[in-house]
């Protein structure tokens, strides 16, 4: 199949709509291989470089009616809701190859507690945790438990369903939260309590068709609303790459204690990962440990990362699919990157939207990845918490962090704030 589809192009849906998909479009379409593409749901933005379909990322029905009557010949299942839910066991079922996991790969991400499991099991490194589906048993846990502690609702929550409580009243009110309250709706109804680790956060993605794993550049999310790292929880503020203090000799012993473990545990457990998987990692002092793994591209750490890709990314999504990525050249720039996300004012909260967004002249060089846009008759608007990813590469990582907060400000719209302090972790550790 694989060798038929690379002598023709290739009409692509992308499932998505977010910064995320956007940036992923933006690598499909420089490919030769690619032909027309579809996003679904799509966003403003993503509309200038593909056809918007107006069919929700989670309406399986609708996408896998769309993608059986129209000439779509490979998706790339991008959001984790889709992917937990089946969507490409789906579109596989009626002979459309997919880029993304199974349903049972999936749960890598969808279930915090199968993910600790598999760890314990096989030795993983992470931090020591308990999981609970009863309230009064948690609420013991937590307020005899060292602090600070992590609080993680089991199921997808948007990525804010973790809860880092300093004090036992903060711990007791994340639990009834998630338990009682259904703050994360069905997602919490079981809740993991784990011991806070200390040190530099790293994110690595990596290619894997379930046999050979390519890790891309490492980065740094940035997931507080606000400068210093204060504020809530957020689906990220800001990435660089690459991460300073993921050293060559960190990087090794990922591979090794953690990459390697988990790619082959996943095949003992029959629920062999083909697509990106992701590792949110916490170098301790104890050495590298799992804090958290996704069953898809990060958003917005795609951002920073993909656009140091110098490969073709359709035959690496194509490879992971035929297990063929032995055989894929996937090579990245020595560049380093920063992505800087302008929100809505009260993200992650409570928000406006259809706030017009004005642009003056951005320079053309930087990366504009459209999160939360809507094209309306009178422009472009807001339609979400996380508006625009604005992405600047450099020589160096403080060449890239200045422009991208020069590009700020290019963009203007009611209510935008942004941190002030992207990468500044960072370049202190280079300095």
């Amino acid at each position: 199949m694989i060798d038929t589809e690379l002598k023709k192009k290739l009409n692509i849906a992308v499932i998505g709509g977010g910064g995320r998909e956007h940036a992923i479009i933006r690598a499909i379409k420089m490919s030769p291989l690619a032909g027309k593409i579809y996003a679904l749901p799509g966003n403003g933005g993503i509309s200038e470089s593909a056809e918007c379909v107006p069919v929700s990322a989670t309406d399986l029905d609708g996408i896998v009616k769309f993608c059986t009557e129209n000439p779509v010949d490979f998706a790339a299942v991008i959001p984790d809701d889709p992917l937990a839910m089946g969507l490409v066991d789906l579109l596989e079922e009626k002979g459309i190859p997919c880029f993304g996991p199974r349903k049972n790969a999936a749960i890598i991400e969808s279930s915090k507690a199968f993910s600790k499991e598999l760890m314990k099991k096989y030795g993983i490194p992470t931090a020591s945790y308990e999981t609970f589906t009863e309230l009064e048993p948690a609420l013991r846990c937590v307020r005899e438990h060292a602090l600070p502690v992590v609080i993680k609702a089991d199921g997808l929550a948007l990525g804010k369903g973790v809860i880092i409580a300093e004090t036992a009243k903060e711990a007791e009110a994340a639990v009834r939260a998630m338990m009682v309250d259904e703050k994360f709706g069905k997602s919490g109804k079981t809740v993991v309590i784990e011991e806070f680790l200390t040190g530099p956060e790293v994110s690595v993605l990596a290619f894997t068709d379930g046999k050979t794993i390519v890790p891309m550049p490492a980065s740094m999310d940035h997931k507080r609303a606000l400068d210093g790292d204060a504020g809530l929880n957020t689906g990220g503020m800001g990435v660089i790459a690459p991460n300073p203090f993921y050293t060559k000799e960190l990087a090794e012993r990922t591979m090794n204690e953690i990459i390697l473990p988990t790619v082959d545990a996943m095949n003992k457990e029959n629920r062999t990962f083909r697509g990106c998987l992701y590792f949110g990692l916490m170098m301790t002092p104890d050495g590298p440990k799992v804090i958290e793994y996704n069953c898809r591209f990060g958003d917005p750490e795609t951002q920073a990362v993909l656009p140091l890709l110098k490969s073709d990314f359709v035959k690496i999504m194509l490879a992971t699919r035929s297990g063929t990525l032995a055989d894929c050249e996937v090579r990245f720039s020595d560049e380093a990157s920063c992505c800087l996300i302008l929100a809505s004012g009260g993200y992650p909260e409570k928000y406006e939207k259809g706030k017009p967004i004005e642009f003056d002249d951005m320079p053309k060089d930087i990366l504009v990845f459209h999160a939360g846009t809507k094209k309306t008759d009178a422009g472009l608007v807001t339609s979400g918490g996380r508006v625009l990813g604005l992405t600047a590469l450099g020589n160096d990582l403080e060449e890239a962090v200045s422009a991208a907060y020069e590009a700020a400000e290019h963009v203007e719209f009611e209510k935008m704030y942004y941190r002030n302090d992207i990468g500044a972790r960072a370049l202190a550790a280079i300095k």
